[in-house]
């Protein structure tokens, strides 16, 4: 293999690495990217859920459906069932259709959200091989597998790495750019000296992937994706892999357990899915986690950067981790694409860690308030819960309204999904307009640094849809003026599109609304500013001031 060159780097072939390549390509920057596993090879069990935002940002790729199609049998519940054990009573359930269920419009607290791509329930050992497949299709990625990057230089004008094959050979690769996507661990994260800080243990989860035919069967009422075991003996919870016979059973280990070996793992399962001894089930790997949160303190030294869980590790509730990941690779994507398009300056770089560390400090303390707050509901299980009388019946209620106010926040966030806002970014002209920002709820909004809210379009489109890779200019008064702004785009370079949109429904209050490549809001305003070429300048990042509305 000779020496090897792209735009960009790689390190790390996991849906971080696979989505950065991708959005890179619809840039037209070629990357490379380095992967220790054989050819999609996929990984553990790891994460079970896909954000509506990620499928979002997988439907700019085209690969939503790809991604929907695959995982857990078409009519299988997405729900998540809180019992006294897994074949026991149920307390109580947040209602998730299945993929046939949304499709026939069955009810649920996530059904009503305002996009066309609601979440997905799938294992990470299924999406990661459809980004794989679907990564080799673009012309402007290389996948080498079976390899390791061992080091690298930035040479100021670019980045030059080293790669070692597991067949012994060497070779080298030059890159504008390097990322890091290569995990908890990462390696590039310690070479650039980035620290992560925070707190290191959260929780300890003894953790055991199954084989257990006739689980099913067992159950006194019918299965879904999540079913946690909630009783004084054990607390855990059991997530459907395929839907049929493969089960992922976490057990939560107590402050006095000390190590993942603290308790023995057959007598757990058995307590957490209440069978006897009978009940056979084959063990097909220990995936023993702790639950953290912590940040890195820096994403960027001069040409090298980090994402994903190189960036940021916390409490895996609902897939915080990856679906944070792929939202770090859309914004940088778009910022490598400004800056290698010729049209933004190298400092919009910056934007990247002003707009994504905020992000993932807010992320990483309300995963850790929500982890505090199931160990507090763990401990308090009270020791009437399962019993055939009037008080267990009480205790069963009283604790299920708990257990749903509070998980419901956990597997149908809005706020998580769609009310992540960038404030202070240096590419966003702020208003002063106080964000309707929050993890667990969302209110759509135009104020700058928000989601462009989405609708759908006369035509059966939405408007994300039209975004594609530039910026977009929602008018909706076509009465008010927006070809200079336009004009003052097309001399800088910059893509920008017009979409008139009268009558639009709330939030849009302002007659132009700009949306950034990454559907994020840059400006708004009822009529153009004084200087749009200071605006157009401010938003790719050739000049920070405020631009007067």
């Amino acid at each position: 293999m000779s020496d090897l060159k792209a735009d960009v780097i790689i390190v790390g072939a996991g849906p971080v690495g696979l989505t950065l390549a991708m959005e890179l390509d619809r840039w037209g920057v070629s990357s490379l990217i380095v992967e220790m596993r054989a050819a999609g090879e996929p990984p553990n069990v790891k994460c079970n859920h896909v954000s509506a935002r990620s499928m979002e940002i997988f439907r700019g790729l085209g690969i939503a459906d790809r991604i929907r199609d695959t995982g857990l049998p078409d009519d299988y519940p997405h729900g998540v069932s809180y019992r006294t054990t897994i074949t026991g009573r149920e307390i109580t359930h947040i209602p998730i259709p299945s993929r046939n269920g949304r499709l026939r419009g069955e009810p649920g607290p996530d059904t009503d959200w305002p996009t066309p791509e609601p979440p997905h329930r799938i294992n990470q050992i299924f999406l990661e091989p459809v980004l794989f497949a679907a990564a080799l299709e673009r012309p402007g990625i290389t996948i080498v597998n079976e390899a390791k990057v061992t080091g690298f230089t930035d040479t100021g004008g670019g980045v030059r790495a080293d790669i070692a094959l597991n067949d012994g050979r060497t070779v080298q690769a030059t890159g504008r750019y390097l990322v890091g996507c290569d995990g908890g661990r990462s390696e590039v994260r310690k070479a650039i000296g980035a620290v992560l800080q925070g707190d290191a243990v959260v929780q300890r989860v003894q953790s055991t992937y199954i084989r257990a035919t006739g689980l099913i069967d067992r159950m006194q009422v019918p299965p879904a994706w999540g079913m946690f075991a909630y009783n004084p003996v054990r607390t855990g919870i059991v997530y459907s892999i395929d839907g049929r016979e493969t089960w992922l059973v976490h057990n939560y280990l107590r402050d006095d357990e000390a190590d993942f070996d603290s308790v023995d793992r057959d007598w757990a399962i058995r307590r957490i899915l209440g069978v006897g001894p009978d009940f056979k089930y084959e063990a097909l790997s220990r995936e023993d986690w702790f639950g953290r949160r912590l940040v890195a303190d820096r994403l960027r030294c001069g040409n090298v950067f980090i994402c994903g869980d190189a960036a940021h590790l916390w409490v895996p509730y609902a897939g915080y981790g990856m679906n944070a990941g792929i939202a770090d690779a859309h914004n940088m994507a778009w910022l490598m694409g400004a800056v290698l398009g010729g049209w933004a300056p190298e400092s919009a770089l910056d934007a990247h860690e002003a707009e994504r560390l905020p992000i993932t400090e807010q992320v990483s303390h309300f995963a850790m308030n929500h982890a505090h707050e199931m160990a507090k509901n763990r401990k308090a299980v009270p020791t009437e819960i399962d019993d055939d009388t009037p008080e267990g019946e009480a205790a069963r209620a009283r604790m299920g309204q708990v257990l749903y106010d509070l998980n419901v926040q956990q597997y149908c966030c809005a706020g998580l999904n769609f009310g992540y806002y960038y404030e202070n970014s240096p590419l966003i002209a702020a208003d002063g307009t106080p964000p309707p920002y929050g993890m667990g709820s969302f209110t759509a909004s135009t104020v700058p640094g928000a989601r462009l809210p989405n609708v759908e379009m006369p035509d059966g489109r939405w408007l994300h849809d039209l975004q594609g890779t530039g910026f977009l200019l929602v008018r909706t008064d076509p009465s008010v003026a927006a070809e200079p702004l336009l004009e003052a785009a097309r001399k800088a370079g910059v893509p920008m599109r017009l979409i008139d949109l009268p009558g639009a429904p709330p939030p849009y209050a302002e007659a132009l609304v700009l949306s950034r490549p990454d559907n994020h809001i840059a400006w708004r305003g009822k009529a153009l500013p004084p200087d749009p070429g200071a605006l157009v300048d401010l938003v790719r990042g050739a000049r920070v001031r405020e631009v007067a509305a």
